[in-house]
């Protein structure tokens, strides 16, 4: 499948994701989630889900653990929303940017400040 093919299967299934879990999903669990990502298998058989989590550690966790129960539920949305020969299987994972970004200002403004 061609890469830009698959650009926009990973968006689409970002897309239905996003909405899916801000506006259906009820697991007092999932705190306030975005879904930054998807890396889609050229065979559609896995898709690698990127979210982001605020909250502390306990929350990021807790909010994963939610994901991964409502794991059918968010795979049923994917298949009945999107036409594609194969829905792939999802796996919910830790993005980690905006974090790393924020130590890595923080690192800096305190070199940069001493």
């Amino acid at each position: 499948m061609s890469s830009d093919r698959m650009r926009r299967v990973d968006e689409a299934v970002r897309q239905v994701l996003g909405d899916a879990v801000a506006q259906h999903l009820k697991d007092p669990r999932v705190g306030f989630v975005t879904v930054t990502d998807v890396k889609t298998s050229p065979d559609l058989s896995h898709a690698r889900v990127y979210v982001s989590v605020l909250g502390d550690r306990k929350a990021r966790r807790a909010s994963l653990d939610g994901l991964a129960s409502a794991h059918g539920f968010l795979q049923r949305r994917v298949a009945s929303e999107l036409r594609l020969k194969r829905t792939p299987e999802l796996e919910f994972v830790l993005d980690e940017t905006t974090e790393n970004a924020f130590r890595l200002e923080r690192l800096i403004d305190r070199e940069l400040g001493s």
